[in-house]
């Protein structure tokens, strides 16, 4: 039976109670030490709570979370991992500190979640939504996701960007090569097309909105595990090999809070999936209709489009970086060897 189903901004917003702060490089971060020394994440007290309620729920009425998982996203990747590695072995690391410095500032654009105020599902909705996550969004879910994200510099807290920052600083030393910016736009570029015109263009914003948020988190948690591979290998980092190991361990706590939040877009799209949506025309669409033409065609983009560009843009750069080394037959003959 699923428990509670309705919850207020300041519950979804709760700490535990921690025994320890967690501060790196003398900045307060987000999250916390329990009594047993494990770390835990932030807002986590009473939403983690909630997302299972939300979940034990949809089950019961016959949904379930939305299925995509990051696999999806595996195949083409420029560098790889080991490709990384040929890099930092020679000397050339500003492709990993590039890589480190656009996730903590794409992170940091994360922290507008909290800032923003998105459409009335309910509006459209057929199903009373009061006791779903989908009616939570604005009641403090995007508020805790944005605050995970970019923390609470007023208050002196640092989030996920602020973590990335540390983790490079550990590993690499502050200011080791110059400053640079993400891309302006990360996600799907829809250039104002429609896909689910049957419901007002707010609404499919919003389901734009959440599915390249998913997206985005996805691709994301590839990256850990091959930064952490990266940190925690011998060879590299050798002058500052305990702070690139603390470094890799920094990246396992945005590991256990981003778990929190694809769990969380997967449970609201299933949500969306099971509920019927009023069209424009006076009619209803299925949510799982809704949900899987907007999903599919993002896949598309996500999977094919999207890593070829990618791939094909890094791989001039790097290439150009590595013609600059003193040996560089050797060293891009070793980096297309680790593709």
């Amino acid at each position: 039976m699923a428990g509670k189903l309705t919850y207020t901004e300041a519950e979804l917003v709760t700490d535990h109670e921690y025994a320890q702060d967690h501060v790196v490089l003398g900045e307060r971060l987000h999250g916390g030490f329990l009594a047993d020394g494990s770390y835990q994440p932030p807002r986590a007290l009473v939403r983690e709570v909630a997302l299972d309620a939300w979940e034990t729920a949809l089950h019961e009425r016959g949904g379930a979370p939305f299925g995509a998982t990051a696999d999806l996203l595996e195949g083409l990747r420029m560098p790889t991992a080991e490709q990384q590695l040929v890099l930092l072995r020679n000397g050339l690391g500003q492709s990993f500190w590039n890589s480190l410095t656009i996730i903590g500032k794409i992170e940091a654009r994360g922290r507008l979640l909290a800032e923003m105020t998105f459409p009335d599902l309910q509006s459209v909705i057929v199903e009373d939504i009061s006791e779903m996550a989908i009616g939570h969004l604005n009641k403090g879910l995007l508020l805790a996701h944005g605050l995970d994200e970019g923390g609470q510099p007023a208050e002196g807290i640092g989030g996920h960007d602020a973590m990335w920052f540390a983790a490079r600083d550990l590993a690499f030393g502050p200011g080791a090569y110059p400053d640079v910016e993400p891309p302006e736009n990360i996600g799907r570029e829809d250039a104002g097309t429609r896909h689910v015109p049957e419901v007002p263009p707010e609404i499919e914003g919003m389901v734009s909105f959440l599915a390249n948020l998913l997206i985005i988190e996805f691709r994301a948690e590839l990256g850990f595990a091959d930064t952490q591979q990266i940190l925690r290998t011998p060879d590299v980092f050798t002058d500052r090999r305990a702070d690139a190991e603390l470094a890799a361990e920094i990246v396992e706590r945005i590991r256990i809070d981003e778990a929190i939040h694809v769990r969380s877009l997967n449970i609201y799209l299933g949500e969306m999936r099971s509920v019927s949506f009023r069209t424009l025309d006076g009619g209803t669409v299925s949510g799982a209709d809704l949900i899987d033409r907007f999903w599919s065609g993002l896949v598309e983009w996500a999977t094919v489009q999207q890593p070829k560009l990618a791939a094909a843009e890094q791989q001039k750069v790097l290439h150009d970086r590595i013609a600059e080394h003193a040996e560089p037959d050797r060293v891009l003959a070793a980096f297309e060897a680790a593709a």
